[in-house]
């Protein structure tokens, strides 16, 4: 099974974008009467028939639509901007795969970048999701500052931890994350930079509300930590 994925796709309509279509001509190699499957990254697969092979505009007629459920709770992930990009890019790719709701780059005091190509974060999200037939893309936002991040009030009804490498400002000991989740709960994870959070951070977030957690003994880069952090998500809600 090959997916294409073009969230303005209406399926009354049929007809499938530029990009993508130029994907099913050019590269999928698709012929007019091929059995071509498209969703819109919201979480529809409709399986079709190939009514037009154009490159630049494909039509297609629908046959039938599945639904793919949202899930019962969603896992946001803020995660640090890494100064080489292409790390970043494979914590958003994994991501994709295991099918995290939202992902919210990080600026934080110690971050070496602040700045990335939302367009180009994007394409490596439709990209992953099409190589793990994903029918859910997550919500992908510009850089956020961790200050604002944490006075946003979105997130209040959410699990909210904050992991860092330092000793524990708001208790005793820290949980490993495996052990502090909560299943079946909105979540809410930030993961620091490689020179982690700063003690201002840390002592914000804990005002705040947010809990502090470890994921193990061994000092993880960014995006590594993210993804480790992902798959406990999963884990979690399995």
């Amino acid at each position: 099974m090959e997916l294409l994925i073009d969230p303005e796709f209406l399926p009354e309509e049929g007809a499938l974008s530029q990009e993508e279509s130029k994907h099913c001509v050019s590269v999928m190699r698709h012929r007019v009467g091929d059995e071509v499957y498209v969703s819109n990254g919201q979480g529809s697969i409709w399986t079709c028939t190939l009514a037009e092979a154009n490159s630049r505009g494909c039509m297609l007629n629908v046959v039938s639509e599945e639904v793919v459920p949202a899930r019962q709770s969603s896992l946001t992930m803020a995660v640090a901007l890494t100064k080489n990009i292409d790390r970043f890019e494979w914590f958003v790719e994994k991501a994709t795969e295991m099918r995290v709701e939202k992902i919210i780059p990080l600026i934080t005091d110690h971050s070496e970048r602040v700045q990335m190509r939302l367009d180009r974060i994007q394409r490596v999200v439709v990209a992953a999701a099409k190589q793990s037939l994903k029918a859910w893309l997550p919500e992908l936002t510009e850089p956020v500052k961790v200050s604002d991040l944490l006075k946003d009030k979105a997130y209040e009804g959410a699990q909210r931890f904050i992991m860092h490498c330092d000793p524990p400002v708001g208790c005793e000991t820290k949980p490993h994350l495996l052990d502090a989740l909560n299943r079946h709960q909105d979540t809410l994870l930030l993961i620091g930079p490689e020179g982690d959070f700063s003690a201002n951070e840390i002592q914000k977030a804990v005002s705040l509300g947010y809990k502090e957690a470890t994921l193990g003994n061994e000092r993880l880069r960014t995006e590594t930590a993210a993804v480790v952090a992902c798959h406990i998500g999963n884990l979690i809600n399995r």
